[in-house]
């Protein structure tokens, strides 16, 4: 009896079986998409990695805004050149003007560097860090716990002396470190030359607050705005916008020794020897 019951069992199951495999191929068919081959050929090109720098959930949503919205072909960093020359061949246009974009860390301030830290003993992660008071006296400075390494799929970035720093012969700019980042203290932003300067500080406190938590802080003395329009102090901060090229380096160099906290780099790829 029991043998029977079984051999009922697997019958009826395996008749459902059939039959839903049945309907399920049917509304495969009724209900297929088809799919415009430009889509398809785009994404062979792209690298397939959805990193989300290109501004789109991943390379499949990039590739279906190309064909069917026709957005720039230049937004993935890390194809880069070469990966737009040949998307723009398959849509029949121009590839436009490519700004290789790098991560920077707007930070310069080392363990060393750092006048009030106290022992963090919780989760050894800068998103949890950040949600307790009293850590590290600059609210705005790295927290170092690497969030950003963990997230960087092109080993482009690291700690180092309790600061995240970018190798640049690596970064693609794809921007995973600067989503990662409690404090928003990464950006991804245009190089137009192989090295830029950067105010390597975010902290926006008055200067004598700012000097009690740190060495190296920015204290919007404007000494570095007052040589090159280059910088322009905001809240209580120096920033160095995006028109910068080879022909300001002479004034930005002076801006970098008149900075009497040293915040201010040149931050990029390592000159050949």
């Amino acid at each position: 009896m029991i043998l029977v019951t079984l051999a009922i069992a697997a019958g009826t199951m395996l008749v459902m079986a059939v039959i839903l495999s049945s309907i399920l191929g049917w509304a495969n068919k009724k209900f297929k998409v088809e799919m415009d081959p430009k889509i398809e050929s785009v994404l062979e090109i792209l690298p397939g990695i959805n990193c989300g720098g290109c501004g789109y959930l991943g390379c499949s949503d990039y590739a279906v805004a190309i064909v069917t919205d026709n957005v720039p072909v230049n937004k993935c960093t890390v194809g880069g050149e070469a990966c737009a020359i040949s998307v723009a061949g398959i849509m029949g246009v121009e590839v436009g003007e490519m700004i290789p974009v790098r991560a920077i860390v707007h930070c310069g301030a080392t363990t060393a560097n750092r006048l009030q830290t106290n022992q963090y003993r919780g989760e050894k992660r800068c998103a949890a860090a950040h949600q307790v008071a009293g850590v590290q006296g600059c609210t705005f400075g790295c927290l170092g716990f690497g969030d950003c390494v963990r997230a960087c799929n092109y080993d482009a970035i690291h700690i180092v002396q309790g600061l995240a720093v970018v190798d640049y012969k690596k970064c693609v700019g794809c921007g995973a470190c600067a989503k990662v980042c409690p404090r928003k203290i990464i950006t991804i932003a245009g190089f137009k030359e192989d090295q830029i300067p950067t105010v390597a500080c975010s902290n926006r406190d008055k200067a004598k607050d700012a000097k009690a938590v740190c060495t190296t802080p920015c204290v919007a003395c404007k000494a570095c705005s007052k040589i090159t329009d280059i910088f322009t102090i905001t809240d209580n901060l120096s920033k160095c916008n995006d028109t910068y090229t080879a022909l300001n380096y002479e004034e930005v160099v002076k801006s970098i020794e008149k900075c009497p906290t040293n915040c201010i780099h040149f931050i990029g790829k390592p000159s050949e020897l």
